[in-house]
């Protein structure tokens, strides 16, 4: 099971100029491996649908997400890889909730797949857990500066990715374009939404949704009598409050996909701020095959086995974090039953029908009560003790 619904992005743009941000800094030097095609990077799926992986970063493993909507490479103020003594000073960037002051720190070297780079350095920044939906933090985000130059080939079914020479095409799929903006430094296309073009749509693997759009651009492709609610997004800077609907088509390049879940940014929203229309997530991406090369100016889409399928919708209204033993609630969806029946952002759930919240509860069958059966009735135990029943029902 997905959990789409549940958790939401993390997005980091173009630094602002700065004679000191990470535009202004040593770039390093990198090298594709000659067996890089046989260099398959592992990864799983983070409970907000970020593909999370091991690297090294001067000989030392960390964790890391692939994040094609960062501009450049992140290291969590908080990771063991941080060499306190080599921290500068790095400039600022706008991310989703405002803006993030960044730190600098020069890497000796930087290993991923097939990939190594000597020198240059990465941005240092608070790197909460909540924005990938784990109990437990990352220490990076590997963003456009270290991998742009390569073709990207994500393997969603098989749970791996790997990174090529551009202009390699190890499959074949629908072709859309893709290109790394001059202004944003990351990875952007184009979509057609209700007969309405949508020009630049960031391409970032770091957001956990499937597509995003301005408010502008929803209004444009003339859809606003189809049942919206809400959801909330998770930043570097904070969380945002988004609309949210099932659209019956949207068209990328040559790639028609069907019941494709949409968030509404609203009037001045981060998108807007930053001069996009918005976002193709990987809650989107995750249902194909995809291979991203800017340097051939093109991104394939080959189906997987669920790529066409409607994606799940919430039928309690509740949108939850885990911490540790309990549920947090982070948003009540607008018009659900858990709005109606008066539940609050903060509230915890300690048990869902007389079952504790287990530690993988994210993986576990127990977290599918969200978008149960409509009808159902669950019983849900607050952390005072206190048991309120909620009635699933649809509402978008």
């Amino acid at each position: 099971m997905r959990f789409a619904l549940l958790f939401a992005l993390v997005l980091l743009s173009a630094a602002a100029p700065d004679p000191v941000g990470p535009g202004a800094r040593d770039p390093g030097v990198a090298r594709l491996a000659a067996d890089s095609e046989t260099r398959w990077v592992p990864f799983d799926l983070t409970p907000g649908n970020q593909i999370r992986f091991t690297m090294q970063i001067d000989g030392r493993d960390v964790t890391a997400i692939l994040d094609t909507g960062v501009s450049f490479t992140l290291l969590a103020k908080t990771s063991p890889a941080i060499r306190p003594g080599k921290v500068v000073a790095g400039g600022t960037a706008t991310a989703i909730g405002g803006s993030v002051a960044l730190q600098w720190m020069p890497t000796r070297t930087l290993t991923i797949g097939g990939v190594s780079r000597i020198g240059g350095g990465v941005t240092v920044a608070d790197l909460p857990a909540i924005a990938t939906g784990s109990a437990d933090a990352v220490d990076l985000l590997v963003g456009r500066d270290l991998i742009a130059a390569y073709a990207l080939d994500i393997d969603y079914a098989g749970r791996r990715f790997r990174l090529l020479k551009s202009g390699r095409m190890p499959f074949t799929g629908e072709t859309a374009p893709l290109t790394i903006s001059a202004k944003r430094q990351v990875y952007e296309s184009a979509a057609t939404l209700g007969g309405h073009l949508l020009t630049p749509l960031i391409v970032d693997t770091g957001d956990g949704s499937s597509i995003t759009v301005t408010d502008a651009g929803w209004k444009a492709a003339r859809l606003t009598r189809l049942p919206t609610t809400t959801t909330i997004a998770f930043g570097l800077a904070g969380a945002a409050v988004s609309g949210l609907a099932i659209v019956p088509t949207i068209r990328l390049g040559e790639l028609t996909a069907r019941a494709v879940e949409v968030r509404i940014e609203g009037p001045g929203g981060f998108s807007q701020a930053i001069g996009a229309a918005g976002r193709i997530g990987s809650g989107f991406l995750q249902d194909y095959r995809v291979l991203l090369d800017p340097g051939a100016r093109r991104m394939i889409f080959a189906p997987g086995a669920r790529a066409g399928t409607p994606p799940l919708r919430s039928t309690s209204g509740l949108l939850v974090g885990v911490e540790r033993d309990r549920l947090k609630i982070l948003h009540v969806m607008r018009g659900g039953p858990a709005a109606a029946s008066g539940w609050k952002d903060g509230d915890t759930i300690c048990a869902v029908d007389g079952v504790p919240i287990p530690a993988d509860y994210p993986t576990s069958p127990l977290a599918s009560w969200a978008v149960g059966k409509p009808g159902r009735i669950v019983r849900l135990a607050g952390c005072d003790g206190t048991v309120r029943p909620l009635t699933l029902r649809s509402f978008y």
